[in-house]
């Protein structure tokens, strides 16, 4: 009987401790804060449209409980290729729209 209770304060010490080490390590599950925008370590210019050079030299910070540096380098890259095919399309609108002369466009009716 006394081995039995000995047993039973030991698993009780044993579990609480082990439960105590984990609330320690992976925190109370509560959300994290949204970041303060003032203090984000990225930068993109603010004086000229953001590039895909822009994006692709984007660097985020890791934290103990990070993201999968994989999965945001593929999704950076995927809007820096959007960005640049955007950028090209406006290039060829512009060109194409310098290119118009006064004589190609007809006269409107009122």
């Amino acid at each position: 009987m006394l081995s039995f209770v000995v047993f039973v304060v030991g698993l009780v010490l044993v579990g609480g401790l082990l439960f105590l080490g984990a609330s320690l390590l992976l925190g109370r599950g509560e959300t994290q804060p949204p970041a303060e925008l003032d203090r984000s370590p990225v930068e993109l210019p603010d004086d000229r449209p953001v590039t895909g050079d822009d994006v692709r030299a984007l660097q985020v910070s890791v934290t103990v409980r990070g993201y999968r540096m994989t999965e945001v380098d593929w999704l950076l890259e995927q809007l820096a290729q959007t960005i640049d095919e955007r950028d090209v399309e406006i290039a060829r609108l512009q060109a194409e729209l310098d290119a118009r002369t006064p004589a190609d466009e007809e006269p409107r009716s009122a």
